[in-house]
């Protein structure tokens, strides 16, 4: 029969937390639509059919104003001419749009989204259509100086940059009011979250820490802030972590604990070498035949080489003219 589980506290040690997908609520978001290819043509063509569809206007107006001259009347002829010219151009015109390389048109027609066009030129599109510019170049910005606390709890200072770009221009223009608005807060609250689940320095064996681990904690925010703009058709390039210090408050506090850390490792590395020489002089001594020394001896010459080896003023030598035992 095995023995009865344990029912009293554990004591093991609570685990640092650790990054999940809890939270993120924009990443639960059902998307409201994606982008499609938009119908469009050729500017040339475009011209071709606007030219075509003015010249029917322009000869009714031309034989208006030949009846004019000749005086068989032909005013209305000409107005008509004229109305249909100014309709035809008007209209035609609003089917052309331009589309810069680097930027892409989001159609709309009577509100409803009827595709993307991302072909550069003069185009020409259905018409009685809105045309809205969206950028899909490869921006950048960096976040302000954020004060978080670490896992530690030590309050910190910490700022990133975050390399974005458009993907779905559908997803940005309808699912988010303002999307580089939301890029921005986004990636600030990602941030937030990645500073407070890692310590800044001095973490366990095998712990990434902010300042001895960037290019894990990077991709990291990296994953983060991707997965909370993926809902507004936005993808993450790069981050980098442009800016990392202690608060003001305890930046003194935590400079005098890294000058004692830096002390300890150098007196360790000083008495770490002291020893190997003093342990090469007595071998030397012994292999030489050079003097002949007891356990006594032996400590006190010791003890006099770790003295001048780890000393940290320069040594002054006592001559001894006497014995040892005396």
């Amino acid at each position: 029969m095995s023995d009865p589980t344990p029912t009293g506290p554990s004591t093991a040690e609570p685990s640092r937390p650790v990054l999940g997908r809890q939270g993120l609520g924009p990443a639960q978001v059902k998307p409201i639509t994606h982008e499609k290819s938009g119908w469009s043509l050729s500017g040339g063509l475009g011209l071709i059919i606007l030219l075509a569809l003015l010249a029917g206007p322009v000869y009714l107006g031309w034989s208006g104003a030949r009846r004019m001259v000749d005086g068989n009347g032909g005013d209305a002829q000409l107005a008509w001419g004229i109305v249909l010219f100014i309709v035809v151009f008007v209209l035609m015109g609003s089917c052309m749009t331009i589309v810069s390389p680097g930027d892409t048109k989001v159609l709309q027609f009577l509100g409803s989204y009827v595709g993307t066009i991302r072909r550069t030129g003069l185009r020409l599109v259905a018409p009685f259509t809105t045309h809205k510019r969206v950028s899909v170049k490869v921006r950048n910005f960096e976040t302000r100086d954020l004060k978080v606390n670490d896992a530690d709890g030590n309050p910190i200072n910490i700022a990133a940059i975050v390399v974005w770009q458009v993907e779905d221009t559908a997803q940005s223009v309808f699912q988010v009011e303002d999307y580089q608005q939301f890029v921005t807060v986004q990636s600030e609250a990602a941030l937030r979250h990645i500073a407070s689940i890692h310590p800044y320095d001095n973490g366990a064996p095998g712990e990434p820490t902010l300042r001895g681990s960037t290019d894990l904690v990077a991709a990291q925010l990296a994953d983060e802030v991707s997965e909370r703009i993926a809902i507004a058709g936005l993808k993450v390039i790069e981050t980098r972590i442009s800016s990392l210090s202690f608060a003001p408050e305890i930046a003194q506090v935590m400079l005098q604990r890294q000058q004692a850390e830096a002390v300890l490792a150098a007196r360790s590395r000083i008495v770490e070498g002291a020893v190997s020489m003093v342990q090469s002089a007595l071998e030397r001594l012994e292999s030489d035949a050079v003097v002949q020394m007891d356990d006594e001896r032996k400590a006190a010459m010791i003890s006099n080489l770790l003295v001048v080896l780890c000393s940290d003023s320069r040594a002054t030598p006592v001559v001894n003219t006497g014995s040892l035992y005396t």
